[in-house]
């Protein structure tokens, strides 16, 4: 192994260390303000660092670099590929940041969903358990009613007075009309 080899992965191993701090706290050792979007972000300074380390560590293994023309050869060839890492980090960090969510399900939208009851539901006054999906994931939820619902019952949610509890009614069975 020759000492540019040597040289370019201590490049490569900076640049993963970078990595590795823009992914485990990249907010705070950021380059510049805080909502600074351009070409210096830590994901791309650590994508440069480590394109440019790897690319000439193996440019100077195939090439076997011994002399400074060859050791120049390697970093340019290891140039090339640290823009082009350090561009697509940019991209994919960029696309990540901005990429578009569904909006937070609230108690409003667990109004008309369908559910069954899981601990019976008491008339009047007290609070039983139901479980109903929420942005495809179950939820359970208290639930009260105005007549009671024995465990199994598929129910309909006709009010959430909170986030945590419903008002339920039970849906008609179709078996028995």
């Amino acid at each position: 192994m020759t000492a540019a080899t040597v040289v370019f992965l201590a490049i490569g191993a900076v640049g993963v260390a970078l990595l590795a701090i823009a992914l485990l706290g990249g907010e705070i050792l950021h380059l510049g303000h805080i909502d600074a979007d351009g070409l210096f972000s830590l994901e791309a300074v650590a994508g440069f660092l480590g394109a440019l380390g790897f690319a000439g560590a193996v440019m100077a293994e195939v090439l076997d670099a011994r002399t400074p023309a060859l050791i120049v050869l390697s970093a340019a060839v290891a140039a090339v590929a640290a823009v082009i890492a350090a561009w697509l980090a940019l991209r994919l960090t960029r696309a990540a940041r901005n990429m578009r969510t569904d909006a937070t399900p609230t108690r409003q939208h667990l109004i008309g969903t369908l559910g069954v009851v899981v601990t019976p539901v008491p008339a009047g006054s007290g609070y039983g358990e139901v479980r109903v999906r929420l942005g495809g994931q179950p939820v359970k939820l208290n639930a009260r009613a105005d007549q009671a619902l024995p465990a199994g019952t598929q129910i309909f949610v006709v009010e959430a007075p909170t986030e945590t509890s419903v008002v339920v009614e039970a849906t008609p069975d179709p078996g028995r009309e």
